[in-house]
């Protein structure tokens, strides 16, 4: 029997709390909310309002970000 592998891909959520992104991506959760009210994240590309007003973080956006760097 052969061990298991660490190496198994970790499916994130499209959109999750500024609290698990921040466990995500290594930001504070100070910095993210940062990049949103300076309009570095722009809302319906890095972040969404939803309907009970809490703000979530597109994983696939913050990585567009990070790939294509935005700023």
């Amino acid at each position: 029997m052969s061990p298991q592998s660490n190496d198994t891909p970790v499916q994130l959520a499209t959109y999750v709390t500024i609290k698990a992104a921040a466990a995500a991506t290594g930001l504070t959760e100070k910095a993210i909310r940062c990049k949103i009210s300076e309009g570095v994240w722009v809302e319906g590309r890095e972040w969404r309002r939803a309907p009970d007003g809490r703000l979530y973080i597109s994983m696939r956006g913050y990585q567009a970000w990070i790939e294509g760097g935005r700023h």
